[in-house]
């Protein structure tokens, strides 16, 4: 019965073996990919530190052997006295003893460098890789929750991950040049101890498999938790959430959360260690065994005359060493397989498909536009929602003309957009322009005719200067293109009044910066846009956060910025709206009516519902006089109050 169990068990560990050997091989196209990835990176410095590598892989051996030679000379020259030959049976040992020590160190200190410069220069690759790639991939990845675990993987533990593999590559080229040399020596003692050696650092080496198995499917199942604990320390830490942390007290709420998914996972990092603590004592418990039935072996034949103190002297650093070295190998070999397991996420990452592309063969951008924009019978449903943004949804855009999209939130005149500037596709209809599907444009030829201000626009920290070139980030602009698109924003007042104009630093979080109000980003922002001399205006929300005093000023000024151009403008505001060419209604999705404000209004629907509503409750809000004070008029042919936002979602 014991022997049936026994053969079962090693049965078990033998098919164990074997399939996480199949695993390695099936991965390792993986490690190809990161040589690959370390030699575009560093160039030739990888070759140059493994080949140090060899050599100081060869300078234990000749340490061990130059001992053997020191301790027999000693041993020789014992009673010997002064002579020159007993001296020089101890000196010459002990001066190439010491050449090799002050060798090894000279390789130790030449090494370190190396591996500092390699990993500067890998971490930066690898860093810029995902970068390129997180600008290329589709708009809608930024909507996933997946796509941001994916990038959390590749970005904790890539670079590290490389470097990791490329360390171990070099420590089994260094152990294997190291270990065959002394298996060399200890094969003289006996054929076997190689092999004895091997089986005492196999536990070791399943443990270690094992436990990065454990870890990796742990670390990529926390995922999330490691995002939340990231997101509460954004919380806890940084501007955006400053204020209401305060006012509603939050900040022991997101530290409390913190400090919960902290324990958690530390508590399960903590088991995982522990785990690995306890298999690797009976490995090396293992392991301590056969070292003693191997000295006592040695120290048997030395008893009986079979071998000298040297012999002993040798083959105790040699079986110690081997071991050890042994124990590297298999662990360097368990090391690349834990290495692979993270860099697939890397890989996978660089990898992702580009849904939104360019054509074969692209049309060139009409100029000029000479007839509009048409959406066709475009349907469209975000990923992972249930219901569409768009169905079945015409819309015409006449060229040179304004057109306003109104509506509740929700309707889609955003959806419309992004559909315009292809960070999605439709899935049925398409949208055209003078005719042509704007699928056959490239991507950087139809955006780069077009000039928007998206509904959250960016506050970068720059220079004003800096906020608004970016709108022209390929070139290098002269200040008066600058100024003159701030002017059309009604920037350049706020902007002189600055402490260094135009080159003052804006945000919080550097030194020397400025902040501003929500209106003053707001008309950088329109700045930006302007600033690119493009037939196509799209403006989403563009007077949101600009009072509605300065409102008819603002319209004034986008007028002649406009003209002759095709220009949409997505807004809740009356006085915006009433102004375009066209306003088109919008309600879940579709148009339900369209025109010029007054022929709305004529309509009685519900654009006129909501004109009404909002004039009966400015009215009894002000007074005539009041009004009139601000310059203001009452009559259907003006927006009362300035810039109110439509009642009841429109």
């Amino acid at each position: 019965m014991h022997v049936e169990m026994s053969r079962s068990l090693m049965h078990d560990f033998t098919v164990r073996i074997f399939s996480r050997a199949r695993e390695g091989v099936s991965r390792l196209p993986y490690a190809w990919r990161t040589l690959r990835l370390i030699h575009d990176a560093a160039g030739y410095i990888p070759y140059v530190w493994m080949g140090l590598l060899v050599v100081q892989g060869l300078v234990p051996v000749c340490i061990v052997y130059t001992t053997k030679l020191l301790v027999d000379g000693i041993a020789d020259a014992v009673g010997g006295g002064l002579d020159a030959s007993n001296i020089a049976h101890v000196s010459l040992p002990a001066a190439a003893m010491s050449g090799l020590l002050l060798i090894q160190q000279l390789l130790a200190n030449a090494l370190q460098y190396l591996n500092a410069l390699q990993t500067e220069l890998v971490t930066d690759h690898i860093k810029l890789l995902i970068h390129g790639k997180a600008a290329a991939v589709d708009y809608v990845f930024y909507e996933s929750p997946a796509y941001h675990d994916r990038l959390e993987q590749a970005n904790a533990q890539s670079g590290a991950r490389s470097l990791a593999m490329l360390q171990n590559i070099g420590g089994l080229l260094q152990s294997s040049v190291t270990f065959v040399s002394i298996a060399a020596l200890l094969v003289t003692y006996s054929v076997l101890l190689p092999i004895l050696l091997f089986l005492s650092a196999l536990p070791a080496f399943v443990v270690l498999l094992r436990y990065n198995e454990k870890h990796h499917a742990w670390w990529h199942k926390r995922t999330p938790e490691r995002r939340w604990i990231s997101y509460y320390d954004h919380c806890l830490t940084g501007l955006p959430a400053a204020g209401e942390l305060r006012i509603y007290g939050l900040g022991d709420f997101f530290r409390n959360q913190y400090r919960l998914l902290r324990k958690r996972l530390r508590g399960e990092q903590l088991a995982l260690l522990r785990w690995q603590m306890r298999a690797g004592l009976f490995a090396r418990a293992l392991a301590l065994v056969v070292t003693a039935v191997a000295v006592i072996w040695i120290v048997r034949r030395a008893l009986i005359g079979e071998a000298q103190l040297g012999d002993l002297a040798l083959f105790y650093q040699a079986f110690t060493q081997a071991q050890g070295l042994m124990r590297t190998f298999l662990g360097n070999v368990g090391q690349v397989f834990a290495n692979i397991l993270f860099l697939e996420h890397l890989f996978a990452f660089l990898d992702q498909e580009v849904l939104v592309s360019d054509p074969d063969i692209p049309t060139p951008f009409p100029e000029p536009i000479r007839h509009g924009i048409e959406f066709r019978n475009v349907s469209f449903r975000y990923p992972e929602a249930k219901e569409f943004a768009l169905q079945n949804f015409s819309l015409k855009i006449p060229a040179g003309q304004t057109v306003a999209l109104v509506g509740a939130n929700g309707a889609g005149k955003s959806t419309l957009i992004k559909l315009l500037c292809r960070f999605y596709d439709p899935q049925e209809g398409a949208i055209y322009i003078d005719g042509i599907d704007i699928t056959r444009f490239s991507l950087k030829d139809l955006r780069r005719h077009l000039a928007v201000m998206l509904q959250l626009p960016m506050r970068y920290h720059a220079t004003v200067y800096g906020n608004i070139a970016v709108g022209e980030a390929q070139e290098i602009l002269p200040q008066d293109h600058i100024i003159k698109a701030s002017r059309a924003a009604g920037a350049h007042d706020f902007v002189s009044r600055l402490p260094m104009g135009y080159d003052t630093s804006l945000g919080r979080l550097f030194k020397s910066s400025v902040d501003l109000s929500g209106g003053e980003w707001q008309r950088l922002a329109l700045a930006r846009a302007y600033l690119r001399q493009t037939p196509i205006v799209a403006l989403d929300e563009p007077t949101s956060s600009i009072d509605s005093w300065t409102e008819n000023e603002w319209f004034a000024r986008f007028r002649e910025i406009v003209q002759d151009k095709t220009a949409i403008i997505i807004t809740h505001r009356f006085t915006t709206a009433k102004q375009a060419d066209i306003i088109y209604v919008m309600d879940q999705g579709k148009v339900i009516e369209y025109g010029s404000h007054d022929e709305l209004v004529a309509m009685d629907g519900k654009y006129a519902d909501s004109w009404k509503a909002q004039v009966s409750s400015s009215n009894s809000r002000f007074g005539y006089k009041d009004l009139e004070t601000h310059g203001l008029e009452i009559d259907d042919s003006s927006d009362v109050g300035g810039g109110a936002a439509f009642p009841y979602g429109y």
